[in-house]
């Protein structure tokens, strides 16, 4: 999940329609966390499928499932907390000193606006996503990635939209992306967008677009395997090649989520 081929300003840019309704389009699945407790299940899974043998991007978290301490409702948000374990409990956690957690949507689209009204950590070391991946996915990168936004805590206020192919992917050094600066995204919410259709994947913030990845037509999967389902997915990583050097006193970090709304074109 690495990225940054474009930097724009974040005020550079016209908004689009964002929100409570998008004119054209309806909405097909939606999470407005107005339970408190667990996240509801019949919408949300618990991806820990890579605890035993190690994160991806020498990531050091243990990402827990069912946990409270790790993803829980509270007061209309999902919080999301990236944790610094006592070092006795580390066994607990697969010899990992830190803990947090990864959400998946039990569902998945093909093409759509999907959004996410979030506040996002910034401490050192945080590496906050909200991201995609094919419901079949078999073969990273030739499947597919959609990053809708990563922040590195070490960066406070940098946001990255990217998306990785077989052709485009940060292990060749060729992803494509871009990065905006909210001077508050660790203070304020804002909504994080993905508007994808069978032309390009947009990507924007309170609906200025930051970037735009185009399909070039060419019906190679190498270059555009985005005609697939893709599941949504959110998570604070800890560390690793994007995440960084971590500052154990900043933490625990949270990720806080207003909503997540998915919209398809009438």
């Amino acid at each position: 999940m690495r990225t940054l081929l474009i930097s724009l300003a974040f005020a550079a840019v016209a908004p689009v329609a964002l929100a409570q309704e998008m004119p054209g389009h309806s909405l097909v699945w939606a999470d407005e966390f107005d339970r408190d407790g667990a996240p509801d299940p019949a919408k949300w899974s618990f991806d820990t499928h890579a605890n035993k043998t190690g994160w991806y991007n020498e990531e050091r978290q243990y990402y827990s499932a069912d946990r409270g301490e790790n993803a829980r409702v509270e007061d209309g948000h999902l919080i999301i907390e990236a944790r610094k374990e006592r070092l006795e409990h580390a066994a607990d956690f697969g010899g990992q000193d830190y803990t947090s957690a990864r959400m998946v949507s039990r569902e998945g689209w093909t093409y759509g606006v999907i959004e996410v009204r979030a506040k996002l950590p910034c401490g050192g070391g945080t590496w906050p996503a909200i991201w995609m991946l094919p419901t079949a996915l078999t073969d990273w990168p030739l499947d597919g990635e959609i990053d809708i936004m990563e922040h590195v805590g070490n960066r406070p206020g940098v946001v990255l939209g990217t998306v990785h192919t077989g052709a485009y992917n940060h292990v060749a050094g060729t992803q494509r992306g871009g990065e905006v600066t909210v001077a508050d995204a660790c203070d304020a919410f804002h909504v994080y967008q993905a508007n994808w259709t069978e032309t390009g994947i947009g990507f924007a913030i309170d609906g200025r677009e930051f970037y735009r990845f185009d399909n070039d037509g060419g019906g190679d999967k190498a270059t555009w395997p985005f005609d697939q389902p893709f599941e949504l997915i959110l998570n604070i990583a800890v560390g690793g090649g994007l995440g960084g050097a971590v500052d154990d006193a900043a933490f625990p970090q949270r990720m806080e989520i207003d909503w997540v709304r998915v919209w398809r074109k009438d």
